[in-house]
């Protein structure tokens, strides 16, 4: 199957991806833009994974503050290199970062942060609430109660604002796969009037 240019931009403008990862997609999709962005999403996941143990030496500080003057953010997003973290589009991923932090005011940056105290006595006020479902099906209630009630709580799990079929978390793994680099959320903070 020919892939044609017209093609190649518009999953490039969807993804951002490189245009050669973009055609290799298209091509073992058959020329399906979805199945292609599924092929990208699932490689995206993969880059992410090989470069995490990285060190991470640069970086760049994204702020924002909102037009009311009422609450304002800071997120340092790291990188490997001062040629990514100079990059324009990594520059304006950290000020993107920087407002959904301004919207959400999330307690923890990944999973992991989350005191095991904190899921232990959220994990009891669910069991309660499932106390009366049969046995084999508490588990799965509960963690399906677990995720929807953290998911809020934690910035990468969080729904972009301006892109709610996208996470914070799959912008980061995007931006790993597009600049080659490892990059994770820093620091976060936020202040607010009220």
């Amino acid at each position: 199957m020919e892939i044609t240019s017209t093609q190649l931009k518009e999953l490039r403008d969807k993804t951002g991806i490189s245009v050669m990862q973009c055609k290799k997609a298209l091509e073992e999709a058959g020329g399906d833009m979805e199945k292609a962005v599924i092929i990208l999403k699932k490689k995206r996941s993969e880059a992410a994974e090989k470069k995490s143990d990285r060190e991470l030496g640069a970086g760049a500080v994204g702020v924002y503050i909102h037009n009311t003057n009422e609450v304002a953010s800071m997120v340092l997003l790291s990188c490997e290199t001062d040629f990514v973290s100079k990059n324009q589009e990594f520059v304006a991923l950290a000020k993107e970062i920087a407002m959904q932090v301004a919207a959400t005011n999330p307690t923890y940056i990944t999973t992991a942060e989350v005191p095991e105290e904190t899921l232990k006595k959220a994990k009891e006020v669910f069991l309660a609430e499932v106390a009366d479902k049969p046995a084999e099906m508490q588990e799965k209630i509960i963690a399906g109660k677990m995720t929807a009630y953290f998911k809020e709580q934690i910035l990468m799990e969080q729904s972009f604002i301006k892109n709610p079929e996208t996470t914070i978390g799959e912008m980061i793994t995007g931006a790993v796969q597009k600049f080659g680099e490892n990059i994770l959320i820093s620091k976060i903070s936020r202040v607010s009037v009220k």
